[in-house]
């Protein structure tokens, strides 16, 4: 198994160096055989109003799933205590998942994900703020697969949206949780009112929609 450790505005000392291996190695001591990577990024906030200044999160890649968990606190031992038992908890509700796909061979996937039309308007009278600049990049695979694993993985890596490759239509989609409950699925129009490679109608309007797929 490989454990990465990264810093931002930090120093990652021998002493910090150790505590993570001790404490994420056990962590995922149970799930090794399903383990290919852990990803431990560690941050200090500049800002001094940000409460939870020391920052953990730790990202596992356990055969084609990732699995995210991410703690701050006041001291950065506390963070990496917590993100430690967080992790834990994942990889056990990931473990039991994937039993009970042994079990249930077929589920549909109406009875996870709620398919409603997407609204044309998400946003409301809120005001949508961008960052000024990109201060992260990651890359990852992304395998084929079907809306109900996508949800699952959604549910693991601690995110308010995933995306993810359709494998009914080869597609990029986008699962998200909805401001009142449920989910949604973002799919790319194919268009203006032609029919997209599952079948469905597209929608007619061609006016661009603005999408907010944060919680609030």
């Amino acid at each position: 198994m490989k454990l990465v450790i990264h810093g931002k505005n930090i120093e990652i000392t021998d002493a910090i160096r150790e505590y993570v291996h001790q404490k994420i190695e056990k962590a995922a001591s149970h799930f090794l055989n399903v383990t290919n990577e852990i990803d431990v990024h560690l941050s200090v906030a500049r800002n001094p109003r940000v409460n939870s200044k020391q920052t953990a999160e730790v990202t596992i890649y356990a055969n084609g799933a990732v699995i995210r968990a991410e703690e701050g606190s006041e001291s950065l031992y506390a963070s990496i205590d917590l993100v430690a038992d967080k992790i834990a908890r994942k990889l056990r509700k990931y473990k039991e998942k994937r039993l009970d796909k042994k079990t249930q061979a077929q589920r549909k996937t109406s009875e996870v994900v709620e398919q409603a039309p997407v609204a044309v308007d998400l946003i409301g009278d809120r005001t949508v703020e961008l960052p000024t600049e990109v201060v992260r990049t990651k890359y990852f695979a992304m395998p084929p697969m079907t809306i109900e694993e996508a949800l699952e993985q959604l549910q693991l890596v601690d995110h308010d949206f995933y995306m993810f490759r359709n494998a009914e239509t080869g597609e990029i989609n986008v699962i998200y949780e909805r401001n009142h409950g449920g989910y949604g699925v973002i799919q790319p129009r194919n268009g203006n009112g032609h029919t997209g490679k599952n079948g469905k109608a597209a929608h007619t309007n061609s006016a661009p929609e603005k999408l907010n797929l944060q919680k609030t």
